[in-house]
């Protein structure tokens, strides 16, 4: 350049712009959940996750994303369920290479969501194409087990409670949740110096295993779960409906099943049984049954976790040990031929087997089994979200449709929510309570009634400002 030339016009902002925040999933439902964090510099996902349930939900699952993914930098993993990681696969497969960045025991049971969900994705577009009943031609998984191999190898552990830089200018500190092991809520600092929580999925005080969540600590602006926005746990009086209905229907030479997530949840009911044939009000002579192949890999995480004397586990679980989670006799049923010879087994059981829901899965196979007789009992043991068989059942349903027929209602259905792994609405206000109110806050990750009751109740009780955002809507981070 000569000293003649003028020099050319700096494009570069004296002070960064406000970062965009748009809301891709996890809005108006408990599935889906996705946060697209767009700043000058920087572009980053907080969660990924599947939708599930309705199947206008799951369709959203084949709508593209607002950007490309292969400008997105990072993507921020708050915990392992399927509704918040299981998206990333997808992602892979449309460009994304950059860093997945989320705790040790996440990324080691995200790999067992991960790849149990390409085989289901796998599976299910074979039999579309084999019974001709998909409108596509032909039936194609959203990913399959090399999109999964690929994502894998973007995993990036970080420690629970260091920040660690993920993009430029932005930094992410992750602090335990208490939701399920590995689990978080994130701070994100932008690089205008603004900072944005995202709280994840929060764990319940009351966890039989794991320690409380960290307290928020404040953000400028916040997004919270609003899952059980309207409800509170009754955990004695859950308890002691539990044990209640085992008791009887094992009386009545009933087998008892119990559809569980098989991340967190399988533990919290085998600890609970566990208690149960301690006390004597589960006989020794009763089997339980664990007919989940990702349920046992993920409980071999959660023994190691309990070897290891892990910091987010209760101090009483540790001292206790691989014991706190094996109701003796406990039978494994690991391979297909093991599943089928529970029925053959017959006489009185408790049957742990997922999925939690009933949307898929082994359990399919007990529920069409024992449904019809009135001497069985169906134990809900959390959250049913709406358009799955789970749900029905709660609701009520004289008749439950699965492998193509309709099976009818006569077995006792127990709803026992006091299982559930998300906080409840008081228990979500006493978590935010002694932080400094954020310039905006954000119900996400609930159903309308529940996100709009949660609301009301951080409005009345803390006098924040809270909203309940719309799908795809945006907003500035000021």
């Amino acid at each position: 350049m000569t000293v003649n030339e003028p020099r050319p016009a700096d494009t570069t902002p004296a002070h960064p712009r406000a970062a965009l925040l748009t809301f891709l999933g996890g809005v108006g439902t408990v599935t889906g959940s996705k946060f697209l964090v767009e700043s000058d510099h920087a572009r980053v996902l907080v969660d990924c996750g599947l939708f599930q349930g309705l199947a206008d939900l799951r369709r959203l699952n084949w709508r593209a994303l607002p950007c490309d993914a292969g400008d997105i930098e990072a993507v921020v993993v708050t915990h392992a369920h399927l509704d918040h990681c299981g998206y990333l696969p997808r992602l892979v497969r449309h460009g994304f290479r950059g860093r997945i960045v989320t705790t040790p025991y996440t990324a080691r049971l995200m790999e067992i969501v991960l790849r149990d969900s390409a085989k289901l994705q796998v599976e299910s577009a074979r039999h579309a194409n084999e019974h001709g009943w998909s409108k596509h031609r032909p039936a194609r998984p959203l990913y399959d087990d090399a999109d999964v191999d690929r994502t894998l190898k973007l995993v990036d552990a970080v420690p629970v409670g260091t920040p660690a830089t993920i993009a430029a200018g932005t930094s992410v500190t992750l602090h335990s949740a208490g939701h399920i092991l590995g689990s978080a809520w994130a701070l994100l600092t932008l690089e205008d110096g603004h900072t944005l929580a995202v709280s994840g999925d929060l764990g319940r005080p009351g966890h039989p295993l794991l320690r409380p969540a960290e307290p928020f600590t404040g953000a400028d602006v916040l997004l919270v779960e609003s899952t059980y926005g309207n409800r509170r746990h009754e955990e004695e009086a859950g308890r002691t409906h539990f044990a209640d209905v085992l008791t009887r229907t094992l009386a009545r030479g009933g087998t008892v099943v119990i559809p569980a997530f098989a991340l967190d949840r399988t533990e919290t009911v085998l600890h609970e049984l566990a208690a149960l044939r301690h006390q004597g009000r589960l006989p020794a002579s009763v089997p339980v049954y664990v007919d989940s192949p990702m349920a046992l890999a993920a409980l071999d995480v959660y023994r190691d976790a309990v070897r290891a004397r892990a910091p987010e586990l209760r101090a009483e679980i540790t001292a206790a040990g691989t014991a706190a989670l094996s109701p003796e006799p406990f039978r494994p049923a690991r391979s297909v031929q093991e599943s089928a010879g529970i029925a053959d087994a017959g006489g009185p059981a408790v049957i742990v087997s997922a999925s939690g829901m009933a949307t898929g899965g082994r359990v399919l196979h007990h529920l069409r089994r024992l449904l019809p007789d009135p001497r069985n009992a169906v134990v809900v043991v959390g959250f049913a979200a709406r358009g799955t068989r789970a749900r029905d059942l709660v609701d009520g349903a004289k008749a439950l449709k699965m492998f193509g027929e309709y099976v009818p209602v006569r077995a006792q259905v127990a709803d026992v929510p006091h299982f559930s792994a998300h906080a409840d609405a008081a228990q979500i206000v006493d978590w935010l309570r002694a932080a400094v109110p954020p310039s905006a806050t954000y119900l996400v990750h609930g159903e309308p009634d529940a996100a709009s009751a949660l609301r009301d109740r951080i409005d009345h009780t803390l006098g924040w400002t809270a909203v309940v955002p719309r799908s795809g809507e945006r907003v500035l981070l000021r």
